[in-house]
């Protein structure tokens, strides 16, 4: 079984670019067949005002036609964490010249001032713009997931299944974002990279979609949560209107203001012992069951940054 887990950005302005990035990620190489790019950033581009069938999984450039290298994956270690670069271009991660552009922030520089002073805002603009991650400072950002869908192939990803399993407040900010897991249950033999170790079995439960609640909490949508998909043309699971408790425009954030709280989502599992039971035998390094092998994707849209990431879980 193919795990797809997907990272969903802050709510950004209109020409925010950011991507959280990996060797197992979608057009990772870009989108030039034979190409490798180290300095695409198509995987971050934004989808705006878009049909779901351009939107969904970044189609609409063909990212999705561009799987990584086979036996490239990301690892989620149940009860553990995991490290990913958010960047607005591969060039400012490890991933491109040897890391030789990387610094503090996802656009290569390291910014000592950014959020304090002037620093990366354009004149007359109170949000930050260079990195391009739209936010007054790191306490306002608004925060990215992950969500993760237990399917065997693309076709069958739903925003039911597609459930967050893990926030991380304040975020887009630095380049290294450490995300924690919760106890999420291993994959089937069939399609899983695995090694032996202790996983959760309660299998996750579907997604509904999140509800703005800041102003009345007992709203908040209790259990599995969906992922945000706003200002597109068809598709939106989410409608925001007025204004937010500071006075300000509301607008999509991934914090308790939509009901998600901050590391892993301990909520959203199904009662225990109904995953699918898995063994998978103790060895001294992981196996590769099957045909099984890593796969990521990007999708932004105008608003929110989402890179879909398709994934080996190796628990």
């Amino acid at each position: 079984m193919w795990v797809w887990v997907a990272l969903f950005g802050s709510t950004l302005g209109v020409s925010g670019h950011v991507a959280a990035w990996h060797k197992g990620m979608y057009c990772l190489n870009g989108t030039t067949p034979g190409v490798d790019d180290g300095n695409t950033n198509a995987a971050v581009q934004p989808l705006y005002q878009l049909e779901e069938s351009e939107w969904w999984f970044h189609h609409v450039n063909e990212c999705d036609m561009f799987p990584p290298t086979k036996g490239d994956f990301l690892e989620l270690p149940a009860n553990g964490e995991f490290t990913v670069e958010l960047a607005v271009n591969r060039a400012f991660t490890t991933l491109s010249y040897n890391g030789a552009n990387t610094a503090i922030f996802g656009d290569g520089r390291d910014h000592p001032g950014l959020g304090v002073t002037r620093d990366g805002k354009a004149d007359g603009d109170a949000c930050i713009s260079d990195p391009n991650i739209h936010t007054q400072n790191e306490t306002m950002a608004a925060g990215t997931i992950f969500a993760i869908s237990y399917v065997s192939d693309l076709t069958q990803v739903t925003k039911e299944n597609l459930v967050v399993f893990t926030a991380l407040y304040h975020t887009p900010w630095r380049r290294l974002a450490t995300y924690k897991v919760p106890n999420l249950p291993a994959c089937p033999e069939e399609g899983c990279i695995c090694a032996w170790g202790d996983t959760g079995d309660a299998a996750v439960a579907p997604g509904k979609p999140p509800v703005w609640c800041e102003d009345e909490p007992g709203r908040c949508v209790q259990g599995a949560k969906q992922m945000v998909f706003w200002n597109q043309l068809e598709g939106n699971n989410v409608q925001v209107s007025g204004v937010d408790l500071a006075g300000e425009p509301k607008a999509p954030t991934y914090n308790m203001r939509m009901g998600f709280a901050d590391g892993p989502q301990n909520d959203i599992f199904a009662e225990r012992g109904s995953a699918n039971p898995t063994f998978i035998a103790p060895a001294p390094t992981p196996t590769l069951s099957g045909s099984a092998w890593s796969k990521t994707r990007g999708i932004s849209t105008v608003f929110l940054v989402l890179a879909v990431l398709l994934l080996q879980i190796r628990l």
